[in-house]
């Protein structure tokens, strides 16, 4: 079965059937020649994000390649997935390619959907412990297994070859606007690209499909080998359709799938868009000299010289944001030259890895006396437990980043040591002044005083302010963080573990 989905199987350059012929509309509504011009449209609204990929699994009428770190079995997940089956039983050759990190426990509903005859599934950087189960993972991590620590954080939904969806999103609820009770519930982007530079995201998901770090999933663990999976899971995805939570989103689905995007939608040159992503080999251990050069002149170095670029401004979104000596480098350089900057990422309270915050707090001051201008997200809600991995109340999940108002990032690359060094990553850079003014607009409302602080040094005292109906007020602690937090974070801060944030 998978040798009938390998490269050159249906997996041609957008042509105006199925999932093309909603682009090639799009395009001649705008104006353009579907020849010379792309669509981008900047997605901030969960909502609308799920309907984007659900609608353009519908109206695919060849292919599907989905490439993702994660996919939680909730009920966006179980949505999205009989999506995809759905596409598959009308004859779409899907394509499905996970990293193996979260797939324990998932290798049942995996393998079932693997039986199905247009659905391959396979894994990335697989585990070969999977004999013990969920065990398997941290005892390879104990006896020597480093690799593990090496993870594929790319996301893109590829349809037809004609619409990609990158971005930050994982799947599942918390992604999604889904989120209730004390779940989370993340702030994220997403870039859906329409048109042929769509085929920039499919060349990336090739490399990685066809890279011996992607196994077949029926060869990862002893559970997943089992057949006639595929009849007792069809039901279960079919019943999340029926979830109370679940009813507005299934309700707004239309056949076009660039409807709910279509107020959004911005016309492009295609040379204005490039995607960009590390190489798969980047996630190997004991790469030889060369192959390391060539891995680590990826994703990261893109960013650092889009950088080098700005003249006036430079606007930073990011969750972790832990710039390492190299990054502050940078960032000096070019408040040397005068260049604004402004950076949001998450308080102490917000984040979900309170380990990254530890590494972010270092370079914090030192930031702040260069004259960034430095914000920090309040918390959606106020849940304290804590922990060195994560915690629930997470807010911002957004990698974004504009350049002098023409040029725009997005992608699932986090401003610090783990997305430069170990794990892969991918992202479009646009350049166009919409987009950046779009991006430029999300970090203006991330900003605003009633959704973060303000960090600020006052003679050598960091104090963080809010905005009030007295007027502005600072405190000098970070507020209202836990004890348990503030100690993880000094812990964190004082231990040489950076490179792995």
């Amino acid at each position: 079965m998978i040798a009938r989905l390998q490269r050159g199987q249906g997996h041609g350059p957008c042509v105006a059937d199925g999932v093309g012929r909603d682009v090639a509309a799009a395009l001649e509504r705008h104006a353009a020649s579907p020849a010379d011009d792309d669509l981008v449209a900047l997605v901030a609204d969960g909502a609308t994000a799920f309907m984007v990929r659900a609608a353009s699994a519908r109206r695919a009428a060849r292919t599907l390649d989905l490439q993702y770190y994660m996919w939680r079995s909730d009920v966006t997940g179980r949505l999205l997935a009989q999506e995809v089956l759905a596409a598959a039983d009308r004859g779409v050759a899907v394509r499905l390619l996970l990293d193996d990190v979260y797939a324990p426990g998932r290798e049942r509903t995996l393998a079932a959907l693997d039986e199905h005859p247009r659905i391959a599934v396979r894994l990335f950087n697989g585990t070969r412990w999977r004999r013990f189960g969920a065990l398997g993972f941290p005892l390879e991590l104990a006896f020597g297994g480093w690799h593990l620590n090496r993870r594929m954080h790319n996301k893109s939904w590829i349809a037809d070859g004609c619409l990609a969806v990158v971005g930050g999103r994982n799947v599942g609820d918390e992604y999604f606007d889904l989120s209730a009770g004390d779940h989370i519930s993340f702030r994220d982007l997403d870039l859906v690209i329409a048109g042929l530079a769509a085929a920039q995201a499919q060349s990336v998901f090739e490399a990685y499909w066809s890279s011996p770090l992607a196994r077949p999933a029926a060869a990862t663990a002893a559970t997943a080998t089992r057949s006639g999976g595929l009849p007792a899971l069809r039901p279960v995805l079919a019943d999340a359709a029926q979830a109370p939570e679940a009813r507005a989103l299934v309700d707004a689905l239309r056949d076009d799938p660039l409807d709910h995007v279509r107020d959004d939608l911005v016309r492009v040159p295609r040379r204005a868009v490039q995607i960009v992503a590390d190489r798969p080999e980047k996630a190997r251990r004991g790469l030889g000299a060369r192959k390391r050069a060539r891995a680590a002149g990826g994703i990261a170095a893109e960013i650092a010289d889009v950088l080098r670029l700005a003249q006036r401004e430079v606007l930073l979104i990011s969750p972790y944001l832990v710039p390492g000596r190299a990054g502050l480098r940078l960032l000096r350089e070019l408040r040397g030259r005068g260049v604004r900057i402004g950076a949001v990422t998450n308080s102490l309270l917000a984040t979900d890895v309170v380990a990254v915050h530890g590494g972010y707090a270092k370079y914090r001051r030192a930031m702040l006396r260069m004259g960034i201008d430095l914000y920090e997200l309040k918390p959606g809600t106020e849940d304290e437990r804590a922990s060195l991995l994560g915690s629930r109340g997470a807010a911002l999940h957004t990698k974004a980043v504009a350049v002098d108002g023409a040029i725009a990032f997005v992608g699932s690359f986090n401003l610090d040591p783990r997305s430069a060094a170990l794990n892969t990553e991918m992202g479009a850079f646009i350049r166009d002044p919409d987009l950046a003014r779009k991006v430029a607009d999300e970090h203006a409302r991330l900003t605003d005083p009633s959704v973060s602080w303000r960090v600020v040094l006052e003679a050598g005292v960091m104090r963080w302010c809010d905005a009030s109906a007295a007027g502005p007020r600072c405190v000098s602690r970070e507020p209202p963080a836990s004890w348990t937090r503030r100690i993880l974070a000094w812990l964190v801060r004082r231990l040489p573990v950076e490179e792995q944030l």
